[in-house]
């Protein structure tokens, strides 16, 4: 069924970008932004006392723990459009990182294995043993940096649009228009939710300054990687050098390999059908 879900997904997506562009009436769907959609109500929300920090989650459905870990310089709101898909199957977890959304931050700096080390202390807070982890961009990585560091928590790591060093950033990305209007709306996203909401332009120079030499894992750590992984990717993405993200699949041991069609770095947003159904996918092929 899922794979009768992916297949119809990518067609009505192809449709969509046929007719679009046969009118040459909109952009292709890869170059779009949609609207940042917002999460479903929630009866289990907080701030867990994390590390140094106080991290925002929410909880939804039941089942088996599925932890979706956001992109840089975003928020878990990002999720919306997958929550109610996935919270009918198992019990979805989003969470805003360090400094991010509603997040408090410290005045440590920030670090892709200290932003993992979060999401321990945010499962031992809840009292999750183990769970699926869902990463986007940043989130990809600190799924990585679980699986390297922190295997026995992990049952899977679905990591879209990660790079393992800072050669994996395509050199022309401060170019490019969807790129740079996220980042815009970033700021707006920061003022409305953060505890300090004057403050990004401080917390963008910090997690710029984390970009500019992280993350920095090796070859070796990638090889020794076990917990199964898909490294995943749009064929549009314009943040992501593709050679990185065939590189990552062909290091990790029997990790999957898939490159979403008519998509970019902003799959989630552009394309929720799809990514849905391969994260469902993804949870389907994992040993109970």
């Amino acid at each position: 069924m899922v794979g009768n879900r992916v297949c119809s997904g990518a067609l009505s997506v192809l449709a969509m970008v046929l007719s679009v562009t046969a009118a040459g009436a909109a952009e292709p769907l890869w170059q779009t932004l949609p609207p940042t959609p917002s999460l479903p109500p929630t009866r289990v929300s907080g701030l867990a006392p994390v590390n140094d920090i106080k991290m925002y989650y929410a909880v939804y459905g039941e089942g088996a723990p599925v932890i979706l870990l956001h992109g840089g310089l975003t928020n878990s709101n990002y999720w919306g459009n997958e929550v109610p898909v996935l919270a009918q199957h198992d019990q979805v977890i989003v969470a805003d990182s360090r400094g991010h959304g509603r997040s408090t931050r410290s005045a440590k700096p920030y670090s892709y294995e200290l932003m993992a080390s979060d999401v321990v202390g945010l499962m031992d807070f809840l009292k999750i043993p183990k769970a699926v982890i869902v990463g986007w961009s940043d989130g990809a990585i600190i799924g990585l940096e679980l699986a390297i560091h922190n295997p026995d928590r992990v049952r899977g790591v679905f990591a879209f649009a990660a790079n393992y060093n800072p050669s994996g950033v395509r050199a022309d990305l401060d170019k490019n228009p969807t790129f740079n209007a996220m980042i815009a709306r970033t700021r707006l996203d920061y003022q409305a939710l953060s505890p300090t909401p004057d403050k990004y332009d401080d917390f963008l120079a910090a997690i710029g300054k984390m970009w500019a030499t992280e993350p920095n894992l090796s070859k070796a750590q990638l090889r020794s990687i076990h917990v199964p992984v898909w490294i995943v990717d749009g064929d549009h993405d314009e943040a992501i050098r593709r050679e990185q993200t065939e590189e990552m699949a062909a290091l990790i041991p029997g990790a999957g390999l898939l490159i979403q069609p008519l998509v970019s770095h902003f799959s989630l947003l552009q394309d929720p059908a799809q990514f849905n159904a391969d994260v469902l996918h993804f949870i389907g092929s994992l040993p109970e």
